[in-house]
């Protein structure tokens, strides 16, 4: 018997007569954890809200707890390694991941302890508003005329001691390659906080510690139990014009689905001379972690520095 693959995302082999069983089983397993996903979200949502009001670090806690259960609700096993930079610094974090999917939100949400940084398209639609708000998510609208109020309003959070969630690369990419970094998002490590204002009405702009920045990599590398190679990258990544209603139908039909998240050493941004180079090198150590867990490489997370380490001496992250 045959097997053909089709043109349409997500599915590698066309259905043999007398097997309108496993095409059942299939949507039958994508409709129940499309029900679990919404039974864990509705009482989430109420939870939330009352966490925001209330003092302590519920209100960071909870969210963690959410997007771990909701990539569990996927049917994705979430790898971590490396450790987490809050673990040894009193310092604020900017998390800095690629992005490929809407998948990575659930899957880096239930890791990384902070808010998203996020364009303000999603802040006009409907229910992911209301959730991304909940977990105090920061929009950007990327228009010159608001850069500065966003970069306070990001300082601020920052100002406050929480962490940030970042995906500078201001799209999601097809999951083959990590797209470059827009250098302007770094500006937040700088060490300038938000402006404010002093007795005599003059305006002065506080200088604050710069926050540190961990580099992470996220490539989902296994599908129904085997290494996601080139061709099985549609199940995951959401690019384009792809509609996220049936991503997640097509996605979820699916078992034995795995991502790694890939935990980098962090950095001090006052190592590096400008925001340019810092931004580059930390492309740099995600494009190359991200590479190295798409050929299925041993993983370990790397370190950078003002000047390239040798243990990245391929200057150009590899396509797999």
């Amino acid at each position: 018997m045959v097997f053909e693959p089709t043109a349409e995302p997500g599915y590698f082999l066309s259905l043999p007569a007398g097997r309108d069983g496993w095409l059942l089983a299939r949507r039958f397993r994508a409709a129940r954890r499309c029900a679990t996903i919404i039974a864990l979200t509705l009482p989430s949502m109420v939870i939330q809200a009352v966490c925001l009001v209330m003092p302590g670090r519920a209100k960071v806690a909870f969210p963690l707890f959410f997007w771990r259960q909701f990539a569990h609700a996927l049917g994705l096993d979430v790898r971590v390694i490396g450790e987490l930079a809050t673990k040894n610094s009193d310092r604020p974090v900017i998390f800095v991941s690629n992005h490929s999917s809407w998948v990575d939100v659930p899957v880096v949400g239930g890791v990384l302890p902070g808010p998203f940084v996020a364009k303000g398209d999603v802040s006009r639609w409907p229910v992911v508003r209301t959730i991304a708000r909940l977990g105090r998510t920061v929009f950007v609208s990327r228009q010159r005329g608001s850069t500065g109020r966003e970069r306070d309003a990001m300082q601020e959070v920052l100002a406050r001691g929480d962490n940030l969630i970042l995906f500078p690369e201001g799209t999601s990419s097809d999951g083959s390659r990590v797209l470059p970094f827009r250098s302007s998002f770094f500006a937040l490590a700088e060490g300038k906080g938000p402006e404010g204002e002093t007795s005599a009405g003059k305006r002065v702009r506080t200088v604050v510690r710069p926050p540190l920045i961990q580099p992470i990599s996220v490539v989902y590398d296994r599908l129904n139990g085997l290494p996601a190679g080139r061709s099985s990258r549609p199940v995951f990544a959401w690019y384009g014009d792809m509609d996220i209603a049936s991503h997640f139908w097509r996605m979820t039909q699916h078992l034995d689905m795995r991502v790694t998240v890939l935990l980098h050493a962090p950095l001090d941004p006052a190592t590096f001379p400008d925001r340019k180079s810092l931004s580059q090198a930390v492309w740099q150590t995600v494009a190359d972690g991200a590479s190295m867990l798409r050929q299925n490489r041993p993983a370990r997370p790397l370190s950078v520095g003002p000047a390239r380490p040798d243990d990245l001496a391929d200057p150009q992250p590899a396509f797999a």
